[in-house]
C-alpha cells in the first residue's frame, strides 16, 4: 500500500530514509518522539504518521505544549471538572479523552513544566487520566506521539526533563532534517509554494531563473520549511514581471551565502557591457598594474561643460552602476568589485538615486 505522505513534499535521500522508517513505525501503536529544527514540519510528519497506522479513522488531536500556559496546559490535556479553579462552571474533557482511540500529539514536550512531565508518564505506564479537581480515574486508549526541537538529553542532564519520561517517549525516534541538508528539496518546494501562492493571487506562476536558483540553494534556511514557505508568499506578491531575479532577494538571504558560500554568487551573469568614456584628446597615458588608462584632462571638463564636482559624481556613479550590473544586483558582489565596504555602496546609491 502507498504510504500517505500527508502532503510532505520531497524527494531528497535524507527525507525518504524518514518515510522508511515511519512506514515500520506507523501500523504499531509505539510511542514514537519526533526530533528537528522548528519550522521543519513535524506535526505534517506526525499527521503522516497517524494516517498510516491502524487508528488512522480516530481522532488526531494536536497540542502545543509551548503555546499555553502552565497553570492551564493541566486542564487541556486531562480535562476538568466543575469547580475546580475559578471559572470552572462545567466539567470539561481534556485532549488525551478527545483523542481516545486515537493519537495524541504533544508538539514541542521539551517546554513542559516538570510537574505535569509526571502525569504524562503515568499515562504512558498505566494507560489513565484524572482530570482537575477529579476523585476518580479514567482509563483512555491513546497513542503518544511527541516532538521537540530541543536536544532532550542535555535538558536531562540539565535536570530541565525526566530521565524516564524521556526513556519512555524514546522509544521510536524520528528526526526530520533541516531544510538545507535537503538538497534539491529547497527549489522543488519553492516551485510549490510559488504556484499556489500566484494561483491564490490570480497571477501567473513566477519562474525562478537560474542564478536565484543557485543562491537559494545555497541559503541555509534557519526557518526551514516555514521561512521558505512565508518568503516565496512574499515573492509572489512584491515581484514585477514574471521572473525572479537574485535582486528580487533580501539582503538577508544574499549576505548569509556571500559570507558562507561566496562561490554560489560568482559568475551570475554575463558582465554588461558599458559605453566608453568620451574621446579625450592631448591626454597623458598612465601605466596602471598592466593597463593603459587615459587621464582626463580640462578639456573633457570644458567639451563636457561639467564642474570638477559634477564630474567625478558622474564617473562615480557610472562604476557604481557598472558594478552593480556586473554583479546582477548583488550588492556585496558589487561592493567587492568597487573595493569599497558595503554600506559604502549602499550610501552611493541613495545619492545617486536622490541627486541634490
Amino acid at each position: 500500500m502507498e504510504l500517505n505522505r500527508s502532503g510532505i513534499i520531497g524527494q531528497s535521500t535524507t527525507l525518504a530514509e524518514v518515510f522508511k522508517t515511519l512506514s515500520k513505525v506507523a501500523p504499531t501503536d509505539s510511542t514514537v518522539l519526533v526530533t528537528g529544527e522548528s519550522g521543519t514540519g513535524k506535526e505534517l510528519l506526525v499527521r503522516a504518521l497517524h494516517a498510516n497506522s491502524t487508528r488512522a479513522n480516530k481522532p488526531f488531536v494536536p497540542i502545543n505544549c509551548g503555546a499555553i500556559p502552565k497553570e492551564l496546559l493541566e486542564s487541556e490535556l486531562f480535562g476538568h471538572e466543575k469547580g475546580a479553579f475559578t471559572h470552572a462552571i462545567r466539567s470539561r474533557p481534556g485532549r488525551f479523552e478527545l483523542a481516545d482511540g486515537g493519537t495524541i500529539f504533544l508538539d514541542e514536550i521539551g517546554e513542559m513544566d516538570l510537574s505535569l512531565q509526571v502525569k504524562i508518564l503515568r499515562v504512558l505506564q498505566e494507560k489513565e487520566i484524572e482530570r482537575v479537581g477529579g476523585t476518580g480515574v479514567k482509563k483512555v486508549d491513546v497513542r503518544i506521539v511527541a516532538a521537540t526541537n530541543r536536544d532532550l538529553e542535555a535538558e536531562v542532564t540539565a535536570g530541565h526533563f525526566r530521565e524516564d519520561l524521556y526513556y519512555r517517549l524514546n522509544v521510536i525516534p524520528l528526526h526530520l532534517p533541516p531544510l538545507r541538508e535537503r538538497g534539491d528539496d529547497v527549489i522543488l518546494l519553492a516551485k510549490h509554494f510559488l504556484e499556489k501562492f500566484c494561483a491564490k493571487k490570480g497571477r501567473p506562476t513566477l519562474i525562478l531563473n537560474s542564478r536565484t536558483i543557485k543562491i537559494l540553494t545555497a541559503y541555509n534556511w534557519p526557518g526551514n520549511v516555514r521561512e521558505l514557505e512565508n518568503f516565496m508568499e512574499r515573492l509572489s506578491i512584491l515581484t514585477d514581471g514574471t521572473e525572479i531575479n537574485p535582486q528580487d532577494l533580501p539582503d538577508k538571504i544574499i549576505d548569509q551565502v556571500a559570507e558562507t558560500n561566496a562561490e554560489a554568487l560568482t559568475q551570475i551573469s554575463e558582465p554588461k557591457k558599458m559605453p566608453k568614456l568620451p574621446p579625450v584628446t592631448d591626454s597623458k597615458n598612465a601605466n596602471i598594474t598592466g593597463a593603459t588608462y587615459i587621464w582626463p584632462t580640462l578639456q573633457v571638463l570644458q567639451d563636457l561643460e561639467l564642474n570638477l564636482k559634477d564630474f567625478l559624481d558622474m564617473t562615480e556613479a557610472k562604476l557604481v552602476t557598472e558594478a552593480l550590473d556586473k554583479s546582477q544586483g548583488v550588492k556585496n558582489i558589487a561592493a567587492e568589485l568597487l573595493g569599497v565596504k558595503r554600506t559604502t555602496l549602499l550610501e552611493k546609491v541613495k545619492k545617486i538615486q536622490n541627486p541634490k
